[in-house]
């Protein structure tokens, strides 16, 4: 299904960043999307990031056909969507903006006096005529700042999802992984911690018909749609989605890094039909994030560092925990020339989180590998395939 043609896109891509939200890499850029709705009345939906401002007005202004703006919808004011609000505050004087009360009170604080034109707050209930075209405005909070709405166009059967539905990735870039690759990696490390406000509005959602999900970053939605609202009803239950088992490791002179590759290929050899392989000091966090969600089981093996677990293990368990990290089974590897303790120290951490469950096996390494250390793999591999 080809989108309305009175949607159109005039968004931009970004190819100057290199971190998104100063943390997740991004080798393929980001989209900032925003739509313009053609009704009898012109409502251009969400902003762009202020270095794109001017690129972002020249979209606008190509397919207006002389006409302006009536309304700017603002859903969520994140500096990548609102950055180039006030340039077009400038540009279009006449326009009124529509938002949350919250979000106008972080609007002030960006801008200050720079947008004190006609304002127009709005909240769940309410809606926008634009002759033959109508928005229907639905709260979002923390999907995933407080301030965010949603809304949906009822004649074109739209939903404007804000930041839900997203992925990393321009969109002039074309990108051979599917849609759920760096979607999952995106939901998780941006939105996974709000998983029950996630299902409140998928609730919403579910009484509506929906034909087409346009979302702040990332493409356009308009086949399938079942497909990605049960990812994300999946992923904000935090349920298992895929089979298989995520072993992050650290390794400080390679003998835990040995003994976690033959505890892969023991997996594998005992059916396990995915196993993903992470080295927490070398592969980007967010991906060992995105597959600790992914599969039910993960496995954390880690030297023994100043008798607690090594920094980078730390530091996951960390983005675990901060992510809401539950319902999953979990394993411990441990390694430790005098005394190991890492597992101790893992298991501690982790108890924070709920609904884990924890393997009765645990395999302890003192320095290399040996007899002992293998019996326990081989036990360990029994309990969890």
């Amino acid at each position: 299904m080809a989108m309305d043609a009175r949607l159109i896109a005039v968004g931009v891509n970004d190819h100057e960043i290199d971190l998104f939200e100063g943390q997740y890499v991004v080798p393929e850029g980001m989209a900032y999307n925003s739509y313009v709705l053609m009704g009898e009345k012109i409502a251009v939906m969400d902003g762009v990031d202020a270095a794109f401002a001017g690129e972002w007005l020249g979209n606008i202004e190509a397919v207006l056909n002389g006409r302006t703006p009536d309304y700017l919808v603002v859903q969520h004011v994140e500096p990548d969507h609102s950055g180039g609000i006030e340039a077009f505050a400038k540009a279009y004087p006449q326009a009124t903006i529509v938002s949350s009360a919250k979000a106008f009170a972080v609007l002030d604080k960006y801008f200050g006096e720079g947008l004190e034109g006609n304002r127009q707050v709005v909240k769940e209930g309410d809606t926008l005529e634009l002759g033959g075209l109508t928005l229907n405005f639905i709260g979002a909070p923390m999907v995933h700042w407080p301030e965010v709405i949603m809304s949906y166009e009822s004649t074109t059967k739209t939903l404007f999802s804000a930041d839900a539905f997203g992925k990393f990735g321009a969109l002039d870039v074309e990108q051979p992984e599917d849609w759920a690759c760096e979607a999952r990696r995106y939901y998780f490390g941006i939105v996974g911690k709000f998983g029950k406000q996630v299902q409140a509005v998928l609730k919403k959602a579910a009484a509506l018909d929906i034909e087409c999900i346009c979302p702040l970053h990332g493409p356009v939605l308009d086949e399938n749609l079942g497909y990605y609202l049960d990812l994300y009803n999946t992923w904000s239950k935090y349920e298992v989605e895929s089979e298989g088992i995520a072993i992050a490791y650290c390794s400080v002179y390679g003998h835990t890094r040995e003994a976690v590759e033959l505890l892969a290929s023991k997996l594998e050899a005992a059916g396990c039909p995915k196993v993903a392989v992470s080295d927490l000091a070398r592969d980007d966090m967010a991906e060992v994030v995105e597959d600790a969600f992914r599969y039910g089981t993960l496995i954390l093996a880690s030297t023994t560092y100043n008798g607690d677990m090594f920094p980078f293990m730390k530091e996951f368990i960390d983005h675990l925990a901060d992510h809401a990290y539950q319902n999953r089974r979990i394993a411990f590897v441990e390694n430790g020339s005098w005394m190991p303790m890492a597992a101790k120290a893992m298991r501690a951490k982790l108890e924070a989180c709920k609904n884990l469950e924890f393997a009765e096996t645990v395999v302890s390494i003192n320095g290399a590998l040996d007899d002992a250390a293998r019996s326990q793999m081989d036990a360990l591999v029994a309990e969890l395939v």
